[in-house]
C-alpha cells in the first residue's frame, strides 16, 4: 500500500499555524489530484487545499482544527482503485433485500405511533420539567412543548415558570436559544490588529466633505465609451486613488511607516482597497497606483475583488501597503473613524452620497456631497501634513478635470 502523508504548505512568510475551516471532501471519498479538498484560514487569507496524488482519502483533522504549518492532516492511499459505474449496480440486489427483511418490522411500527401521540397530547413534561412545575403549581397542559412529540423540555418549564417567578408575562414568549461559533483564524487575527492599533499608535481623525459634481458629470458623460475602450466600468474609487496618490506625492510623511525609533518613507504608492468579502473585510493591493492609469486602477480593483469574494485572493496580493482606502458608504455609512490598517500610519474613509444644500459663490445650491475622514499615525503625521494631505484629496475630486486628468479629460480618461 502506497500512502500519502499530506502536511499543510506555508500560505506566506511568518505564517506558522492555518485553521481547518471546512473539508470539501469525506472520508474515504476518493479525490483526483489537484481536486480541492479543504479550505483553510490564515491569519491573512482563506486558501483551498488541492490533492497532491489521486486516490482514497483519510482525514486526520476535523474542522476547526488548528494545526501547524508543515502537520499531516490527511493521508491519500495512491493504490486504492477509482470507483467505476458497475459498483453501484452490484450492490442493487442488497437494496433490494433490506427493505424485505425489515417489512415485519415496517408493518409493526406504525402500532405505537398513535399511542406516543395520545400519550404527549397535552404535553408530558421530562422529569426534570415536571419537578418544575410541580414546584411552581403549574399545571402541564397550559405549557407548550417544544420537544419531540410535543414533549415539555426543562427549558419550556423554566420559562412558563417566570411570570410565576414575578417576571413579565412577555418573557414566556418568543426564542430564548443563542449561538456560539468559534471565531475564524482570520477574524481573531483582525481582531487582534485592530486593538493593537487602537493601544499602541497615536490615532487620530480629520474630516473634510467632497462636491461630487464634477465626478457625477464625468462618469454619466463618458461611462458607455470608457466601459466600451476599457471593458471596465468608470467608478469612484479610480477618482479616489488618483487623488490619494497624487495627495501623498505632496505630503509623503502621510506614505510613511513607523519601526521603532525609525520612520520609513516610500517613494512609491502601494494603495490597499478595502474589499467586503465572505470571511471579512480584505485588503488587497494595488502596486505602483500612481503610475496606474484610471483603466488601470478599475480593471486591477475589479480582478482583486472577485477574488476577495471568490475566496481566492493570496497572501501576496494582500501583503504590503502604504496607504488604504475604505468606502464605508457602499453600506449606507454617513460618517465614521476608519482604524488605521497597520504597519501603515493613515486611512481615507469615504462614505455615502447625499444631495445636500451648499454655498457656492454666494448662492445655495444642490450638490450630491459626500464626507471624508483620515485617521492616522499622530507618532509621525503631525496635524498640518494630515489636514493638508484631505485638502489635496478634496481639490482632485472637487476639480478632476484640471487636477487628475491634466485638462484634458477625454486624454486623461484614456479615450
Amino acid at each position: 500500500m502506497s500512502i500519502l502523508e499530506m502536511k499543510v504548505p506555508s500560505p506566506g512568510e511568518s505564517i506558522t499555524e492555518v485553521e481547518i475551516a471546512t473539508w470539501l471532501v469525506k472520508d474515504g471519498d476518493y479525490v483526483e489530484k489537484d481536486q480541492p479538498i479543504a479550505e483553510v484560514d490564515s491569519d491573512k487569507a482563506t486558501l483551498e487545499l488541492p490533492a497532491e496524488e489521486s486516490g482514497v482519502i483519510t482525514l486526520k483533522a476535523e474542522e476547526g482544527d488548528v494545526v501547524q504549518v508543515g502537520q499531516v492532516v490527511c493521508l491519500i492511499d495512491r493504490d486504492a482503485a477509482k470507483p467505476t459505474g458497475s459498483a453501484p449496480a452490484a450492490e442493487a440486489p442488497k437494496q433490494e433485500e433490506a427493505p424485505k427483511a425489515a417489512e415485519p418490522v415496517k408493518v409493526e411500527a406504525p402500532k405505537p405511533a398513535p399511542v406516543a401521540a395520545q400519550s404527549y397530547a397535552t404535553g408530558t413534561p421530562s422529569p426534570a420539567a415536571k419537578k418544575i412545575l410541580d414546584e411552581k403549581g403549574i399545571d402541564a397542559s397550559q405549557v407548550s412543548g417544544s420537544g419531540r412529540d410535543g414533549r415539555i423540555s426543562k427549558t419550556d418549564a423554566e420559562l412558563a415558570a417566570k411570570p410565576a417567578m414575578g417576571g413579565s408575562s412577555l418573557s414566556a414568549t418568543g426564542a430564548r436559544s443563542t449561538t456560539t461559533t468559534k471565531l475564524s483564524v482570520l477574524r481573531r487575527k483582525i481582531a487582534q490588529r485592530l486593538v493593537s492599533v487602537k493601544n499602541e499608535t497615536a490615532m487620530l481623525t480629520t474630516f473634510n466633505e467632497v462636491d461630487m459634481s464634477e465626478i457625477f458629470r464625468l462618469r454619466k458623460q463618458y461611462k458607455e465609451e470608457f466601459a466600451q475602450k476599457h471593458g471596465v466600468g468608470l467608478g469612484f474609487m479610480s477618482f479616489f486613488t488618483k487623488a490619494v496618490t497624487r495627495a501623498l506625492q505632496l505630503y509623503p510623511d502621510v506614505n510613511a511607516s513607523i519601526d521603532g525609533d525609525f520612520k520609513i518613507n516610500y517613494d512609491f504608492c502601494d494603495i490597499s482597497i478595502a474589499v467586503s468579502g465572505p470571511k471579512g473585510l480584505m485588503v488587497p493591493v494595488l502596486r505602483n497606483a500612481e503610475n496606474m492609469s484610471f483603466a488601470n486602477v478599475e480593471g486591477n480593483i475589479k480582478d482583486l475583488a472577485i477574488k476577495v469574494r471568490d475566496g481566492k485572493i493570496t497572501v501576496d496580493e494582500m501583503t504590503g501597503g502604504t496607504f488604504t482606502i475604505t468606502n464605508g458608504g457602499t453600506f449606507g455609512s454617513m460618517l465614521s473613524t476608519p482604524i488605521i490598517n497597520p504597519p501603515q500610519s493613515a486611512i481615507l474613509g469615504m462614505h455615502n452620497i447625499i444631495q445636500r444644500p451648499v454655498a457656492v459663490d454666494g448662492q445655495v445650491v444642490i450638490r450630491p456631497m459626500m464626507y471624508v475622514a483620515m485617521s492616522y499615525d499622530h507618532r509621525i503625521i503631525d496635524g498640518k501634513e494630515s489636514v493638508g494631505f484631505l485638502v489635496a484629496v478634496k481639490e482632485g475630486i472637487d476639480n478632476p478635470v484640471e487636477i487628475l486628468l491634466g485638462g484634458d479629460e477625454r486624454k486623461g480618461l484614456g479615450l
